[in-house]
């Protein structure tokens, strides 16, 4: 039995058996719409979330199986003060994988620890999000035929995103990226990612001027300020706007730019640039159910 709590659980082989399994489902999906007929997937969410509770829903009726669970932390036992690995525990009497999102680091951990089924990390705080980086992966195979040779910007919260530091820990194994990093003084990449940039020799940059690098990038990946992560509101006002994406900000930009996002977009991205094919935040959407579906399979061992 497997779990995956972090995205280097999985090595670059298997990364790539996933997107080539995504890629074969987008083609041809009636082949896996029985492929876990019986199986039921239970989401515990604990913290509010619209696309990775609904994609892992989607993704296993789309397989065929079932899905129970509950999407607030009060509308469960924790509410009562039962442990999440007791809650881990208990839910392994009744379901076959669990996909769960907690707001304290490391819960999915305890949760992996303590249960007879494959446990998903669907988020643990400000720390991992593997299936978001998942996605990622898929979309930018997608949108650029391959996962090396990469300017890739990351532009916003790169403080508090889970989202980017997966991401930078997954792409810091191809060859050849370099790494743009956009943000706010306050806001800047936590030292224990960029010491796994050192480590491995990579090359990236740190500005506050999102203009200046705009033309050299192949991917920009915009953030979110996060609300929820900050513990006053006067830093959170004064910072959320920081950087905003509108058209004519792509003046310079290269033609087959892919824009992403892990969404919610709260205003950092111009709802005018969804019209321009370089958005690719929602396709991202899309690839969260297919790459999500690849990876129940791989962890229930069904073929």
């Amino acid at each position: 039995m497997r779990s995956l709590i972090d995205i280097l659980d999985l090595n670059t082989d298997e990364i790539s058996q996933l997107i080539d399994k995504a890629n074969d489902i987008i083609a041809n999906p009636a082949k896996y719409c029985e492929k876990c007929k019986g199986k039921k997937l239970a989401t515990l969410f604990f913290e509010p979330s619209t696309r990775t509770r609904l994609s892992f829903e989607a993704a296993m009726y789309e397989l065929g199986g079932n899905v129970l669970g509950f999407s607030a932390a009060q509308n469960s036992s924790a509410a009562k003060g039962e442990s999440v690995a007791d809650t881990a525990k208990t839910t392994s009497c009744y379901a076959d994988i669990i996909a769960m999102r907690h707001p304290k680091e490391g819960a999915p951990l305890v949760a992996a620890m303590n249960s007879s089924v494959p446990v998903i990390n669907a988020g643990d705080g400000g720390h991992n999000h593997p299936t978001q980086t998942l996605t990622d992966l898929l979309t930018i195979y997608r949108e650029k035929g391959r996962l090396d040779n990469l300017t890739v910007g990351f532009c916003g919260d790169l403080k508090f995103g889970r989202t980017v530091h997966s991401l930078i820990s997954a792409l810091s194994r191809y060859q050849n990226i370099k790494f743009v990093l956009v943000s706010p003084e306050e806001l800047k990449l936590p030292s224990y990612v960029k010491d796994v940039l050192k480590a491995k020799n990579l090359e990236f940059v740190q500005t506050t001027d999102l203009d200046s690098v705009m033309p050299e990038l192949d991917i920009l990946y915009m953030t979110r300020v996060q609300r929820e992560r900050f513990f006053n509101e006067e830093d959170y006002l004064r910072l959320k706007d920081s950087y905003i994406l509108y058209t004519e900000r792509l003046i310079n930009a290269k033609s087959d730019l892919a824009i992403m996002h892990p969404l919610p977009r709260v205003n950092e991205i111009s709802v005018a640039i969804d019209e321009d094919p370089r958005a690719c935040y929602f396709k991202q959407v899309l690839n969260g159910k297919f790459i999500r579906m690849a990876l129940i399979l791989m962890l229930l061992e069904v073929e």
